[in-house]
């Protein structure tokens, strides 16, 4: 269905304009937050052990409601909360899902303390608010910015951006969904 110029579909998220936007990016539209969780389980049932998601965006624009999507396509146990306070949950899964939280993050060095990066190489690593340990972030994965959508208070645009080949097979793969 074409609003505004986007295209949504009733059962989830397709793209918008109904192409790359870039030749390596995708966006995509979401009218709800259930689409939003929809979108991320297409994304989770693609992922394995080793890949790194790093969402970008502003407070309320659905990082959260798309990592419980990932967590729904990993067929993971319970419900995935945002670990605002605790800086990591984690979940078990057909793969383990490592869901960080940066936000309260005031130094940097403190990630690299924690070894966070070794948790990629034991499940997935979901990662809101990138931004706090820019300098510290691994190369390939896949970074998804999300934006307050058009279409109302609950849609969202998302934009998915490659970071090397793995990060390149992903957005390939949704695109081709």
């Amino acid at each position: 269905m074409a609003v505004g110029g986007a295209w949504y579909g009733i059962t989830g998220a397709v793209p918008i304009l109904g192409r790359m936007a870039k030749q390596q990016d995708l966006e995509l539209g979401s009218a709800s937050e259930e689409e939003t969780r929809q979108l991320g389980e297409r994304l989770g049932q693609l992922l394995r052990k080793g890949d790194i998601v790093l969402l970008s965006g502003d407070l309320g624009t659905g990082k959260t409601c798309l990592t419980q999507g990932i967590g729904r396509g990993l067929s993971c146990q319970g419900q995935v909360n945002s670990p605002s306070f605790v800086l990591m949950n984690e979940y078990e899964g057909r793969e383990r899902l490592y869901h960080v939280d940066l936000y309260r993050v005031e130094d940097v060095e403190e990630l690299d303390e924690l070894g966070l990066w070794d948790y990629a190489e034991k499940g997935v690593l979901v990662i809101e608010w990138p931004e706090r340990g820019a300098e510290l972030l691994p190369g390939d994965g896949l970074v998804i910015e999300l934006r307050a959508g058009s279409l109302g208070p609950r849609s969202r645009d998302l934009r998915f951006i490659p970071r090397g080949p793995r990060g390149e097979e992903l957005v390939g793969s949704l695109g081709a969904a």
